[in-house]
Order: C-alpha cells, then sequence, then structure tokens
C-alpha cells in the first residue's frame, strides 16, 4: 500500500487517474490527506480552518459517484485546501482578519465552485495575512505559515498557507491568489510551481463592496501553486473561463488549452532575461541562480537577450503599486477601519492609515502611471515572447525579519522591498509564474520568473514545462514532509 507521505507527494493527475481506475478511492485518500494534515500543520501553520467532517462526507459521495460509474471530473475525488481569502458557503471565512474570525460564508466564490464541481474536496482554509496584504505569512488570528524547507523562515504570502501544504506534500493542488505577487511569491520562496493568468482569466465574482469588482484598474487573480507543471495546466483550466458574474474584465474567449501547451516548447522564441528590472535591489546569489536558468532557454533552442526592461524608476513602480494595493484595501476594509483599528495587524492598519490621506491628485497619477507600465509592457511584448528574472529580490528570510538591505541597497519599503519583480504584472494584467530554479546556499528555493504576453499562458506554461524537463525539481523534497 502507498504510504501517506506517498500519496501527498504525487501528482494531481496521477492520483486522479487512480481513482478513476479504482486503485485508491476518494475516502482512502482523504483520509490519508487529513492525517498528513494532523502532522504537518502543526508544524507549519497551514491552515486558519479545517473542515474534516465536510471533507470526510464529500469524500463519501465522490466514492459513491466512481462505484455507480458517473463521469468524473479532472478533479474526482482529490483534496483540496483552500485560501481563506475565497469564501465557501457555511465554512468560516476570516480574509486572516481578526476582526472576522467568527465570520461565515454565505456562497462560493466562482474559483472554488468550479473546484468542487471538478470534483475536488475542500479539506480547510489555508492561512493567509490579514486580507492578503502582506508577502508573508503573519496575521493574529494563530501560528504564522512556516517553510517546509527551514521553518524558521518563512513560505512567502499571501498564499502562505497553501505553498507550505504543496512544498511538504501534503498535497500536490492548493489555490492562491495573486494580487501583488501571492502565488508566485510564496511558490519562490517554497520551491513549487505557481501561476497567475491573464487578469480576467479566472473569473471573479463582482462587488461594489469588498472585492472592489467594478474597479477600472483590476490587479488580484485567482490560480494554482503545484509542484509539477502539469497539475497547474490542468487546475488552471478548471479555474478558468467567463461568468456572467465576474468583475467587468472578466475574459470572454475560449479558454486555452493548457495542457496541449506543455508540448510546444520554446524553439524559436525570442526571450528577453533582466536580473534587476531597471535597477532592483537583488541578492548576488539570485542573479547567479536566475540567470543559469535563463540560460537552459538557449539549449532548448530560443534566443535569449539581456535586455534593459525600465517602465520606470524601480521607487516609482513601488510606490504607484504599494499606494494603489493600499487605497484598494481601505475601500475593501473601510469598516474594520473605523470600527476595529485596534483589532488589525500592525501592517495592516499601517496601510490603512496611508491610504486614508492619499489625495485625489495622488489617485490621477497612480492611474496615468499604470496606463503607462501597460503601454511600456506592450510595446516589450510585440518585439519578445517572453521575459525572464528573478521571481523574488532573496531567498527566504527568517518570520517576521524582511531584509532592509539587499545587494547592498537599502529597499524603500521593508515590506514589499524582496519583492519588486512580481507586482508590475499585476498592474498591467500579464501573465506570471515562478518556477524553481535552484538553491541558495543555504538549501533555500530560489524561483525563476516567466512572464508572457496578454491572454498568452500558453507560452507561460510550454516554457514552463520545457524548463521543467531540462531541470526537474518535483522529486527534491524539504526537511519537514
Amino acid at each position: 500500500m502507498t504510504s501517506d507521505r506517498e500519496l501527498g507527494f504525487t501528482p494531481t493527475y496521477k492520483l486522479r487517474e487512480m481513482i478513476g481506475s479504482k486503485e485508491i478511492s476518494p475516502t482512502e485518500l482523504t483520509e490519508s490527506h487529513l492525517r498528513r494534515a494532523d502532522e504537518l500543520d502543526p508544524k507549519l501553520g497551514i491552515f486558519i480552518t479545517r473542515i474534516s467532517d465536510k471533507a470526510m462526507d464529500a469524500a463519501r459521495e465522490a466514492e459513491a459517484a466512481v462505484m455507480r460509474g458517473d463521469e468524473l471530473g479532472p478533479l474526482h475525488g482529490i483534496p483540496v485546501p483552500y485560501k481563506d481569502t475565497e469564501p465557501m458557503a457555511g465554512v468560516r471565512w476570516t480574509h486572516g482578519s481578526l476582526p472576522h474570525t467568527d465570520s461565515i460564508a454565505e456562497s462560493d466564490s466562482i474559483p472554488l465552485e468550479r473546484v468542487v464541481k471538478a470534483g475536488g474536496i475542500i479539506t480547510g482554509k489555508t492561512n493567509t495575512p490579514e486580507n492578503g496584504f502582506a508577502g508573508t505569512t503573519e496575521n493574529r488570528l494563530g501560528p504564522p505559515a512556516r517553510n517546509p524547507w527551514n521553518p524558521d523562515k518563512t513560505p512567502g504570502g499571501s498564499s502562505g498557507g497553501a505553498s507550505a501544504s504543496v512544498a511538504s506534500g501534503l498535497t500536490s493542488f492548493a489555490p492562491g491568489g495573486d494580487g501583488g505577487g501571492s502565488i508566485r511569491i510564496p511558490a519562490s520562496f517554497a520551491g513549487v510551481y505557481g501561476i497567475k493568468a491573464t487578469q480576467g482569466r479566472v473569473a471573479r465574482a463582482a462587488s461594489t463592496d469588498r472585492n472592489a469588482g467594478f474597479s477600472v484598474v483590476n490587479n488580484a487573480t485567482s490560480g494554482p501553486l503545484t509542484r509539477t507543471v502539469r497539475d497547474a495546466a490542468i487546475t488552471l483550466g478548471v479555474m478558468s473561463g467567463y461568468d456572467s458574474r465576474g468583475e467587468y474584465d472578466t475574459l470572454t474567449d475560449d479558454v486555452p488549452d493548457y495542457v496541449n501547451a506543455l508540448t510546444k516548447g520554446v524553439k524559436g522564441m525570442r526571450i528577453g532575461w533582466t536580473s534587476d528590472m531597471g535597477g532592483n535591489p537583488v541578492d548576488p546569489e539570485v542573479v547567479q541562480v536566475t540567470e543559469n536558468a535563463a540560460k537552459v532557454f538557449e539549449e532548448l533552442g530560443a534566443t535569449v537577450e539581456t535586455i534593459d526592461f525600465s517602465p520606470s524608476t524601480y521607487e516609482e513602480v513601488l510606490w504607484t503599486f504599494y499606494d494603489y494595493f493600499t487605497i484598494k484595501g481601505l475601500h475593501a476594509a473601510k469598516d474594520d477601519f473605523v470600527n476595529n483599528r485596534e483589532l488589525l495587524t500592525d501592517y495592516f492598519g499601517e496601510y490603512m492609515d496611508g491610504a486614508n490621506e492619499l489625495s485625489a491628485e495622488r489617485m490621477w497619477q497612480i492611474l496615468c502611471n499604470i496606463g503607462w507600465y501597460r503601454k511600456y509592457v506592450n510595446d516589450y511584448f510585440g518585439k519578445y515572447d517572453l521575459l525572464l528574472s528573478p521571481t523574488l529580490a532573496v531567498p527566504a528570510f527568517d518570520i517576521g525579519d524582511a531584509p532592509d538591505v539587499i545587494g547592498g541597497k537599502q529597499v524603500p519599503h521593508r515590506l514589499w522591498g524582496f519583492t519588486p519583480f512580481t507586482y508590475l504584472f499585476n498592474l498591467t494584467g500579464n501573465p506570471a509564474a515562478s518556477a524553481p530554479a535552484g538553491f541558495s546556499s543555504d538549501g533555500l528555493p530560489i524561483g525563476l520568473h516567466i512572464i508572457g504576453d496578454m491572454r498568452d499562458e500558453v507560452s507561460v506554461l510550454a516554457a514552463s514545462a520545457a524548463f521543467e524537463e531540462a531541470r526537474p525539481w518535483a522529486d527534491k523534497r524539504p526537511p519537514v514532509s
């Protein structure tokens, strides 16, 4: 019999094959997952809320469907821990925020609904910083999420519980959300694969309140964290597509065949490489590892050029994103800011205080800057197929100890200084992924950032799969697993 640990490290697509052939049942797989959660969650702070009884009920229903010979979805019987920024009807929905510790969701989010419809069994809500507003995962609800490669280190954020669950072999697929890098940051720190699609590819329910779904500039999207690119292609396909309930920018075109993209390769592609994206502070060891990874694409038949990619000064891009992100947060959490300010985390309270002082003139400047960034990036992709960079400026650091100085440079903002490569593409909406590129001298994962043109997740996935085949990573397992 396959051990619980081996099942936890088995890719989703293989687990689905095992369920379809009755090699394992959904109840057996879910019971195995829950035993693993009992072991790993206390060590890694993966969950905010566990729903084991609900999961077992769903597993028994999934098993009955197998025995009846029903048509099975691509995730049928697969245990899935889901990020707590997404609602699930009847389940506690905290957003990682203490004022919402007892809140119960009234409905499912569209992406979660799609995962369940595909047969996924939700086993709990994973750990996230307050309202998803940090690149690490600490809140006032409970313990922080920890990195399976070194539990003293952060696994990143805001999908930190999700990345820890995948890296440690609790699961082979955990959904995340990305508003400034929150899929790619934890993918890089935890040594897994994460992709955010083009903004609007994954429908999200529009709202005039918490999710600000009618904003003229949306920056957040849901997407998968996995260990294999194939699992990412399958699950991103499940989560993607138009829905009439979606935000104004939801894409209406057909979802590409992501699985078929995995065999396309990169031969003939023209790819740009930037080590600092306009002078951002970055650790030399990160540059070395990711630059060596970029050279692999030349071996695979692409043309890779070192380029100057500078839409603006790195400080201007940071503060444009920061001010936009915080004013969006203030809109979403205005009642908590007014009525429960003392319950907020220090970092989220700081964001809200600053956003409350922003002027209308500054907001207009932000929108103009975003327009320019979009033009710059669009012009770039008129010449190149992909852009490569480090995903992050540093490997994972001690929890609560984000670096002030990186590569000999003072960072403009301590909590965002290590993420200078990610948030630009939330402002522009481009698809982007982080793939494991190697390890630091301390044995911590380092990610390669792969960015594509608008609506072109196919090229991102094709390049990711080619790189994965050339430099496999899925067999590497962390100490806490």
